[in-house]
């Protein structure tokens, strides 16, 4: 589902389909209104009946003549009492909650789908806040529509026709007033909702800065920048003020010509009933009826004009957080993927052509192979296709022409849950979520029991750190794992690969974070890990591909050496070249999103 700038047909297509569900929800809502907007006039007239009988049957007479428009006006009061009731309970209760979880389901199950490329060109942030936003302005769509706008008709609609029993003066009066209330309401509205937005943007702004400023704190005190911070914060302050200020003064003169109309129109009415009156064409009761109708529409016409604001902006939060999310998503599985077999793990390029979009071609006509059970290094520059090379293999960017199969099996052709659960990953910087330590370990085997999450904590030598720790194993790590040092992440990412033990291996300088004792012993359990796997390990400290059964040397894009570690240094070229300019075998890291 694609999103056009200027088209709302997918807006209101979309708060359907998740509606749908809620059909009697939304028929209880309807008649709610229904008997709201009938409620409206329906006690005014009777009211009108019982003062016309109380002062035409004075004394003992009054009860058996108002006793019936008097229990009419008791039974609408009571249905009207359990209308609302019937409301709160179909819609307070069992639509807006429901719908909420349904809407946040849609899109973070939507949004899972998306490509790896999708989430590089977009805030995680930001696309949070675009499913709150759903989930909060839909509901308030649907609650505008029919609690305000279409009880809004109806009221006014049996309001008029109410009036024209009385007199059509009357009706005539109240349908031009209102319909020039509503088109004024509606000219202004995007006024309303221009200066409402640069307000919320300011706003926003404000939270932007306070979030900005307190995750930096360090560098504000290391740089002594507390007035420079406070400053600019004002700035901020001032000119959400102003903002605010000037969304306020165009409601204070929209609200003052609102209310000197309805003072107009007041004044008419009560001259014609004056004049009816004296002529005797309008009795007492037609007072209390025509001017209480009026104010109840004055009312309820005050909330309308806030209504259309409102809604304009309901409606353009939505439609801007479908087209940020509800856009085509990259790469999906094949309609009959199925699902990724890996008996020897052996991994093919065949003339692979690949490019970032808006980039020159990186891969072009790529072939080579990477036998079962082969303990392979990548090595080369910043931007080399190290990082690519190993990201197209899972999938997270589709080639542009040729194949890459595992096992002979293209894997555009199996589904990318298959894919991912045979290829176990430990990143050069990990992030963890935040749960425990026991959640985020057993997230390589969500099945695995206490005792195997700790066996794959001793072998990643992640078990003596956690045991220090107050809770142990159900220590929360914080977000992204704050918590815990690089080289604690580092660890645990370990741990869940020990835990995951997948086929396929890859590896980015995963030990690069731990001190020297640490990596040493890392280093042997890892080796127990790649026992029997295709291993990839993309490498920046060169020394760790001395064991190496084969070493990839990347040069924008080409692959221009291949074999052993002592079979590359005993020939000139760049792997001789990046060994020697290295004491100790370090090399900077790959810092590029397109290595």
């Amino acid at each position: 589902m694609s999103m056009q700038a200027n088209n709302t047909k997918p807006v209101w297509m979309f708060i359907l389909q998740m509606c749908r569900p809620f059909t009697l929800s939304l028929g209880v809502m309807v008649f709610t209104a229904i008997v709201w907007s009938i409620d409206l006039s329906f006690k005014p007239y009777l009211l009108k009946v019982i003062l016309n009988r109380v002062s035409e049957y004075p004394g003992k007479q009054v009860v058996a003549h108002v006793f019936y428009p008097a229990l009419g006006f008791f039974l609408m009061t009571l249905l009207l009492s359990c209308a609302f009731r019937l409301y709160d309970y179909f819609a307070g209760i069992k639509m807006i909650p429901p719908l909420r979880q349904r809407i946040s389901n849609t899109m973070f199950a939507h949004l899972l789908k998306h490509s790896h490329h999708y989430y590089q060109n977009n805030f995680s942030g930001s696309l949070a806040n675009k499913v709150t936003d759903l989930a909060d302005n839909i509901p308030e769509i649907m609650q505008i529509l029919i609690d305000r706008f279409l009880a809004t008709i109806l009221a006014i609609s049996i309001a008029i026709f109410t009036l024209w029993q009385v007199n059509i003066k009357f009706a005539i009066l109240i349908f031009f007033w209102t319909t020039l209330f509503i088109l004024v309401s509606v000219l202004c509205s995007k006024k309303l909702q221009r200066l409402s937005s640069i307000w919320s943007e300011y706003a926003a702004a404000i939270t932007g800065r306070l979030v900005d400023a307190l995750s930096n704190i360090l560098s504000i005190r290391l740089f002594a920048r507390e007035q420079c911070e406070k400053k600019l914060f004002n700035e901020t302050l001032e000119d959400t003020a102003q903002a605010e200020s000037k969304l306020q003064w165009f409601y204070f003169l929209i609200w003052n010509g609102y209310g000197f109309s309805f003072v107009v129109m007041q004044g008419l009415c009560l001259y014609l009933l004056i004049m009816g009156r004296q002529a005797g064409t309008i009795s007492v009761g037609d007072f209390a009826l025509v001017l209480g109708i009026n104010i109840a529409i004055v009312d309820f016409m005050w909330q309308f004009t806030k209504d259309i604001s409102q809604f304009s902006r309901h409606v353009g939060k939505v439609k801007q957080a479908l087209q940020s999310i509800m856009i085509p998503i990259e790469i999906q599985d094949r309609p009959h993927a199925g699902k990724l077999s890996v008996t020897h793990g052996e991994i093919t390029f065949d003339k692979v052509q690949f490019n970032y979009k808006g980039d020159e071609p990186l891969f072009e006509n790529k072939s080579i192979t990477i036998l079962s059970g082969q303990k392979v290094g990548l090595v080369g520059y910043s931007g080399s296709g190290k990082s690519t090379f190993v990201n197209l293999i899972l999938r997270l960017f589709e080639v542009a022409e040729g194949r890459i199969l595992i096992d002979n099996q293209d894997i555009r052709e199996v589904t990318q849950c298959s894919l991912h659960e045979a290829i176990g990953m430990i990143p050069q910087d990990p992030f963890l979520f935040h749960r425990t330590l026991m959640e985020n370990i057993r997230y390589g085997q969500i099945d695995a029991s206490d005792e195997e999450v700790v066996k794959a904590a001793m072998r990643a030598h992640a078990h003596e750190f956690i045991s220090t720790l107050a809770l142990g194993y159900e220590s929360l790590v914080g977000e992204r794992g704050i918590k815990l040092s690089g080289g604690q992440r580092q660890r645990i990412a370990i741990a869940r690969a020990f835990l995951k033990n997948a086929p396929i291996l890859i590896l980015d300088e995963a030990t690069s974070q731990l001190d020297s004792i640490t990596e040493s012993y890392i280093q042997d359990s890892l080796w127990q890990l790649m026992e029997g796997k295709t291993t990839l390990i993309i490498a920046h400290r060169l020394s760790t591909l001395l064991r190496m059964d084969r070493i990839l040397v990347f040069e924008q894009g080409k692959i221009v050496q291949d074999g052993s570690h002592s079979e590359l240094l005993k020939t000139p070229g760049l792997y001789k070249s990046l060994w020697d300019a290295q004491v100790g075998g370090f090399l900077l890291d790959d810092v590029s999103i397109h290595s």
